[in-house]
């Protein structure tokens, strides 16, 4: 049964305000769980659940066929102090719909939503197709789509949707913080010290700003290094004995998390230790069939500055959706309702160009 594309995409729409309109915090996402398989079910579509991970795939599943996955997430940051709007309160004002999670990823997912329930009963697709609609990505959970993917069939293609204005971003960096430490000899203030860790982070300090990696990427430019955190010392008469910094490292698809820790920890003038390497710069070919079809339609490429669940899978993938990235987490958040439905038709005649190619 083919379903009018303008009816899916009012039903998408009023998927959207329903969401925003259930706080779903990250770990918190049980009601728009609910509300996400009561939309799958009510077009006939069998959907599955681990945890607040809302999944489904296609009706005519073939294993013998390679595996795409639509995802995105059904969970929010909390609103932040500069609302002026109730952040739970959808509603439209001059094309724009505001409310928390509308624009991250709220537009996107109902999209994504949309655009599987239109090939949910095609046969003959190329590849299988299976949805998810996850949580934690804000604060990537272990109940994620981290928790999903080890009981999912085996992905071999994946489009993540985030706010890209539905240009598709081939390469997203990774990111790798240390805490790093610079010591000293601890002493009274009063007293000669030749070794005031203070001090000794001033070189330190020039030498992350001099720092730079040699691997340059063609979609994600050089490996940014920054300094964002630094705090020494209790009292006005004590030397510390060591000075605690926090680096930020955005790693571009030459190098894997890694590689950057070996080399930061070999080269750094300070101990670095990495709090984590699981979060890894993502990409597709850019010849893939998948990013020809966007560009047939008008769509660019580039890579993207700004993390997502494209960390955790290990395939080729891609960031697309409607929605602006520049909006996410800001006060007054909202969507263009003009956006979703570009969204909608967009993820449609990109997968359709996709799907007949192969």
């Amino acid at each position: 049964m083919k379903i009018n594309q303008e009816i899916l995409t009012e039903k998408a729409i009023a998927l959207l305000k329903q969401l925003i309109s259930i706080p779903s915090f990250s770990g918190e996402e049980d009601k728009t769980g609910n509300a996400i398989e009561a939309f799958l079910q009510e077009f006939g579509v069998k959907t599955e659940r681990q945890f607040n991970n809302i999944y489904a795939f296609n009706k005519h599943f073939d294993a013998s066929k390679p595996t795409l996955l639509l995802n995105s997430h059904h969970d929010t940051v909390k609103p932040n102090s500069a609302y002026t709007k109730d952040p739970f309160h959808p509603h439209i004002e001059d094309g724009k719909l505001y409310g928390l999670g509308s624009n991250d990823a709220g537009g996107c997912l109902v999209s994504l939503l949309a655009t599987f329930v239109h090939f949910y009963e095609m046969e003959g697709l190329s590849h299988n197709i299976i949805m998810a609609a996850t949580g934690e990505e804000e604060d990537a959970g272990e109940k994620s789509i981290r928790a999903l993917l080890p009981i999912l069939p085996k992905i071999d293609l994946a489009v993540v949707g985030e706010p890209t204005l539905m240009d598709l971003a081939i390469a997203e960096k990774g990111l790798v913080v240390f805490d790093a430490l610079v010591e000293g000899t601890p002493s009274h203030a009063a007293h000669p010290n030749d070794n005031n860790a203070i001090y000794n982070t001033i070189d330190v300090l020039q030498w992350f700003k001099d720092y730079s990696f040699d691997k340059v990427s063609d979609a994600l430019g050089e490996v940014k290094l920054t300094v964002t955190q630094i705090n020494a010392g209790k009292q006005h008469n004590v030397v510390p004995a060591q000075v605690d910094l926090v680096v930020d490292v955005r790693v571009n698809d030459c190098y894997s998390n890694q590689e950057i820790a070996d080399l930061l920890q070999k080269e750094a003038p300070c101990k670095m230790t990495p709090r984590s390497l699981r979060l890894n710069s993502s990409c597709i070919d850019p010849g893939h069939d998948l990013v020809k079809s966007g560009l047939a339609l008008g769509r660019k490429t580039y890579g993207s500055p700004t993390l997502s669940d494209q960390a955790a899978l290990t395939c080729q993938s891609v960031k697309l959706g409607p929605g602006d990235s520049t909006r996410s987490h800001s006060a007054n958040e909202f969507i263009y309702v003009r956006e979703i439905e570009e969204g909608i038709d967009l993820y449609i005649k990109i997968l359709e160009g996709f799907l007949k190619k192969n």
